[in-house]
């Protein structure tokens, strides 16, 4: 007899190496950009190991907030399920390797919408 072994498929959306993957493992490859997302982030961030961040929108029925990074070793930075009723705003601290996009994904009823800003890195946080 014969044993067929099958490669386990990636999951787990923390582990991508690459942007594409992330978005396919949370399901938003299919985002669209939105003006009622606000990024705050530094546009040059002197130390890659803390970049704060605050993402914040007006979107309705948001159920969910994600961080991605384009140009990370690992995309996706952060997810944040946001209970109903709640005001949709988080602020968090990401490394980053390098200067890259950051990525604002919101999820809502209706789908996933983003807001991209490019953060320059002087000194890279991810062994950089």
């Amino acid at each position: 007899s014969q044993l067929a072994l099958a490669e386990e498929a990636n999951t787990n959306p923390f582990t991508a190496k690459t942007i594409d993957e992330a978005l396919k493992l949370i399901n938003a490859a299919d985002n669209k950009p939105s003006t009622d997302i606000q990024l705050k982030a530094p546009e040059i961030a002197e130390n890659g190991a803390v970049v704060p961040l605050t993402v914040s929108t007006t979107l309705a029925g948001v159920m969910g907030i994600s961080i991605v990074v384009a140009n990370n070793p690992t995309p996706l930075a952060a997810i944040f399920t946001i209970p109903e009723g709640s005001k949709a705003e988080v602020s968090t601290r990401i490394k980053m390797a390098k200067t890259s996009d950051v990525i604002a994904l919101v999820q809502t009823k209706d789908g996933f919408f983003s807001a991209r800003q490019e953060v320059k890195v002087t000194i890279g946080g991810c062994g950089g």
